[in-house]
């Protein structure tokens, strides 16, 4: 059975150089054999929160915010491209996922962060780490970190430099985890149904 795997990405920068990693990893999922699907805040536009998908009635959500609620609950996992502002999250990426909560229950999340600078978004990895875990999803403890972004991936999406070789030999071990945890979530929720 082929993973479907929801990559997010939450830049709205004109000059976007973390779409790169976002590519490459779609790329990667999908060579892999995964039903991998990039999920852009930018070319989703959602307005700012003001009503969860929860929170419309039955058929009056917006038509961008009814089809990605029914992708994401569709999903067997997900991961979060998480780019570094000021020591914490996207706002675009926050945005987007702020508009869902019963959808994300029960999958699994990875996070792969990066930076322009050396320390590779890993404070907005951390952050995401517990933001997500309080929306209900088991956060992987594999996680990617890449720094330099502009210089680790070519505009291709291919690794280059020691960035990019350190990325593509974390990449299979992040995968394997990621794969493991949607292998048992998937599992666990056919036999037995989620607490609430």
């Amino acid at each position: 059975m082929s993973d479907t795997i929801l990559i997010f990405y939450g830049s709205y920068r004109s000059d976007r150089q973390g779409i790169r990693l976002a590519h490459y990893l779609v790329d990667a999922f999908r060579a892999r054999g995964a039903n991998a699907e990039l999920i852009d805040a930018k070319a989703l536009d959602l307005p700012m929160l003001d009503r969860m998908y929860k929170e419309y009635p039955a058929g009056a959500a917006p038509a961008a915010l009814e089809a990605l609620a029914g992708k994401i609950k569709a999903a067997d996992a997900f991961v979060f491209v998480a780019g570094e502002y000021n020591w914490s999250v996207q706002p675009g990426l926050k945005n987007l996922t702020d508009h869902f909560l019963e959808e994300w229950y029960w999958r699994p999340a990875a996070i792969a962060s990066y930076s322009a600078g050396r320390f590779a978004g890993a404070r907005a990895g951390l952050a995401w780490h517990g933001i997500l875990s309080e929306m209900g999803m088991v956060v992987v403890s594999s996680s990617l970190a890449v720094g330099g972004i502009g210089h680790a991936l070519t505009a291709d999406a291919e690794p280059v430099g020691d960035g990019g070789a350190s990325l593509a030999k974390a990449f299979p071990r992040f995968a394997d985890d990621l794969a493991w945890w949607t292998e048992a979530a998937r599992a666990q929720r056919a036999i037995k149904t989620p607490p609430y």
